[in-house]
């Protein structure tokens, strides 16, 4: 199997980045089944506490699924079977218990767009184009709708998934889609910031918290209200909780124990 991620350690930071430019980084079976692999290993490692995924081409993220899957000689029950990495990678991204940072660099289109959309954050680089141009070529973005529509306004969402028009970084900030726009000289200052921070947060917290976030994301009220309290009780047992505030109290970086 040709190796498409390249998984690098940094410190506390995990990077994840697409390397295949020969499809422009496309998604297909391989490709997916190495990503899932490269995040598994990242949620393990209990040293690891932000990931950041990206593209060597500063061009293109990725270019989304992989067309010629869709019109192979395979039977249709071993496509709809290969088509679980999607969701599987969707709901690993939410329980990874550490944050994930999108790093757009360049263009993210189709199914990688779902892939955006599911990360904790997304730094793009300004002019860098967002959106499912699927239906220009006779698909639907059935998969990434669901993450779309809980994070795109009902009009919008379907102006992109319909007419599969792209929209520029700007315009996905106005939409709360993109964290930060930056030029692309700033890019990686911006970047490492927003990571250097993530990694000095308690681990156990920011897991706890993502943990609740992705369970009770939609919940109705009352039962995420029950959830919340029991977590916020379980949060106050922590040693973490106590060295936060003795920190803050003695002026102090806080020396997180994870426990």
């Amino acid at each position: 199997m040709d190796t498409t991620i390249r998984y690098d350690v940094r410190g506390a930071v995990a990077t994840i980045t697409l390397d295949d430019p020969s499809t422009r980084n496309a998604l297909g079976d391989e490709t997916l089944d190495q990503l899932l692999a490269a995040l598994e290993t990242a949620r393990d490692d209990g040293a690891i506490r932000v990931v950041v995924l990206r593209s060597a081409d500063p061009k293109v993220f990725s270019s989304g699924g992989n067309l010629k899957a869709f019109t192979d000689d395979r039977p249709v029950v071993d496509k709809y079977a290969g088509l679980d990495r999607f969701p599987r990678l969707y709901r690993l991204l939410g329980g990874l218990g550490k944050p994930v940072v999108c790093a757009a660099e360049g263009d993210v289109l189709a199914g990688s767009f779902g892939l955006a959309l599911a990360c904790d954050f997304i730094v793009a680089v300004d002019g860098v184009r967002f959106g499912c141009p699927e239906i220009n070529v006779g698909v639907f973005p059935f998969m990434i709708s669901a993450l779309i529509y809980r994070s795109v306004p009902r009009a919008r969402a379907n102006e992109l998934m319909m007419t599969g028009e792209l929209i520029t970084a700007a315009e996905a900030h106005r939409l709360d889609i993109v964290n930060r726009v930056v030029p692309r000289e700033d890019f990686e200052d911006e970047l490492s910031g927003l990571v250097d921070r993530l990694a000095s947060r308690s681990p156990l917290l920011m897991r706890m918290g993502k943990d609740a976030l992705d369970a009770t994301r939609d919940m109705p009220l009352d039962s995420a209200l029950d959830y919340l309290q029991s977590q916020l009780a379980l949060a106050f047992a922590t040693e973490d909780i106590r060295e936060g505030v003795a920190a803050l109290k003695d002026k102090r970086e806080p020396r997180w124990t994870g426990r």
